[in-house]
C-alpha cells in the first residue's frame, strides 16, 4: 500500500511545484480561518490550483459551513477537493454534490476523544474521505487545523478500522514521527503543514525527510 502524502499551507505556485517534485500526492490551500497558519486569498488559491498537474490533487480548506457559502467558495477557488474543517449541516453535502459535481469532499474530524468515532461513522457515507486532525472547534477562538499538536493515535486507529472511506491522518506530524504514525494508525494518507517549515518557508530538506519517512513506513508494512 502507498500512503498518500498531502502537504498543506502551500503559499505559492513555487511551493506547490517543490512539493510535487518531492513526490507528494496533494497540496492543501488554506482559505479564511478563525485561527491557524497558511491562510492565503481565494485569488491565490485559484492561481495555485491552476498550476497543479493531473494526478495531483488540490485541496481547498474552507471554514464556511452554510451550503451556499461553501459552494461559492469552491467555485471561486476551483480545486479538485474541498476540505471542510468544521462541522456542517447535511444540506451542505447535498449542495456540493448538486452544484460542484467534480469536486470531492473531505470532512475533518477533530479527535478530542473516543466519542468522535461515532461522529466519523455518521459522516462517512456523505463524503469521499475523512481527515483526522487535532483542532479545538469549541474553543473561544476555534482552532480548525494547523495546531502542530498530535492527538490520541489509538482513537485514530479505531476510526480508520471502522470506516469504509479513505482516512487521512493530520495533527503534529513531522519527519521524526510520521513513520511511527503510519505504523500505528495505518491511514490512507498523511497530512503535514507547520513541521516542514523554517520560519515562513517550506524547507526542502524537511520535505524530503518527511517523504522518505512515509516510504520507509510503507516498505516496513
Amino acid at each position: 500500500m502507498t500512503t498518500r502524502i498531502k502537504v498543506c499551507c502551500i503559499a505559492s505556485p513555487e511551493e506547490a511545484q517543490a512539493a510535487i517534485a518531492a513526490g507528494v500526492h496533494a497540496v492543501g490551500l488554506v482559505g479564511k480561518m478563525p485561527s491557524g497558519p497558511g491562510v492565503i486569498s481565494d485569488e491565490a488559491i485559484a492561481e495555485i490550483a491552476g498550476t497543479i498537474p493531473p494526478g495531483v490533487d488540490s485541496f481547498l480548506l474552507t471554514s464556511e459551513t452554510d451550503p451556499d457559502a461553501v459552494v461559492e467558495h469552491v467555485r471561486a477557488c476551483d480545486t479538485s477537493v474541498v476540505q471542510l474543517v468544521a462541522s456542517v449541516p447535511h444540506e451542505t453535502y447535498a449542495a456540493l454534490r448538486e452544484h460542484c459535481r467534480g469536486t470531492r469532499i473531505v470532512q475533518v474530524i477533530h479527535v478530542e476523544g473516543p466519542e468522535l468515532l461515532a461522529s466519523a461513522q455518521a459522516v462517512a457515507p456523505l463524503v469521499d474521505a475523512v481527515l483526522l486532525d487535532s483542532g479545538s472547534p469549541q474553543a473561544a477562538t476555534p482552532a480548525l487545523g494547523g495546531t502542530g499538536k498530535t492527538h490520541d493515535w489509538n482513537v485514530s486507529r479505531q476510526i480508520v478500522a471502522a470506516l469504509d472511506v479513505p482516512v487521512f491522518l493530520a495533527g503534529g506530524l513531522s519527519p521524526a514521527n510520521v513513520e511511527q504514525a503510519i505504523r500505528q494508525v495505518a491511514p490512507f494518507g498523511v497530512d503535514v503543514c507547520s513541521r516542514l517549515r523554517q520560519g515562513p518557508d517550506l524547507d526542502d530538506a524537511l520535505l524530503a525527510a518527511f517523504v522518505q519517512g512515509v516510504h520507509d513506513a510503507d516498505e516496513a508494512r
